[in-house]
């Protein structure tokens, strides 16, 4: 590992440290929080016996389905937009302002459009989603060198091996950060949304573990959801790293 890795993990370790003192001490209370050791014990417990197996399966297909809705349309919608300048002027301001809009108040809306059960869980997480995979996919297009796409017209390439030697080549870096930004984002739609709109999955646990002051499992499950979030990241990283290596060859 670099220097940079090495930090990280010395930050994140001293930090875990940090609050196991202070829960161990009494500092801060175990009603209010549980050592991160005790948090790893019994979440290994709840793995085991295999309680929360369904509502794991349950989370990670919500949000697999948003992410993928989230990346396919926010691409078509920002190659389509990024096409028809004017359009793209007039949508400009509302994708500047678009997460300042509270999702959740048309949960309502949403239980009528879609009924109860997975649809409309999936349909706030691909919300959140979809647009930072649109803004990627316009910053992306804007951003491809115009010696390139005349070297296309003088070549005579048809759109479509324009767009695939041409334009997604270049757009690759931001189009991979709109990828990061989906998945993140579909990740938060998908368990807030469980906690109010589901009667399962890993946010309804989440949530039903609070309001039973079972700290424990509400504990357990937070760190699943870090841990899980953190691979995936890292996942991501490290392909992102590897393209870019390879882009520079």
């Amino acid at each position: 590992m670099n220097r940079v890795a090495w930090l990280r993990y010395f930050i994140v370790t001293g930090f875990i440290v940090f609050l196991e003192v202070l829960c161990r001490t009494g500092i801060i209370p175990a009603t209010v929080m549980i050592p991160p050791t005790s948090m790893a014990a019994h979440l290994w417990a709840l793995l085991a016996s295999g309680r929360v197996t369904p509502d794991i399966i349950e989370t990670i297909g919500n949000v697999i389905a948003a992410f993928l809705l989230s990346v396919t349309v926010g691409f078509a919608l920002g190659a389509v937009i990024h096409s028809f300048p004017r359009l793209r002027r007039a949508i400009d301001p509302f994708l500047a302002t678009y997460y300042a809009l509270p999702f959740f108040a048309f949960y309502p809306l949403f239980i009528v459009l879609f009924g109860l059960g997975r649809p409309p869980i999936i349909a706030i997480g691909f919300l959140f989603g979809v647009v930072a995979m649109i803004i990627a996919t316009l910053n992306g297009f804007d951003r491809i060198p115009r010696a390139l796409l005349k070297t296309a017209a003088v070549y005579r390439m048809d759109p479509l091996s324009t767009a695939l030697r041409i334009k997604l080549p270049s757009a690759a870096p931001y189009l991979f950060t709109g990828v990061k930004l989906a998945v993140a984002y579909s990740f938060i739609g998908v368990i807030a949304g469980e906690f109010i709109m589901s009667s399962s999955g890993l946010g309804y646990s989440i949530a039903y573990a609070f309001n039973n002051f079972d700290n424990k499992t509400m504990y357990a499950l937070m760190l699943f959801v870090i841990v899980l979030v953190t691979a995936v990241n890292a996942f991501f990283y490290v392909w992102e790293q590897r393209l870019l290596a390879r882009r520079g060859r």
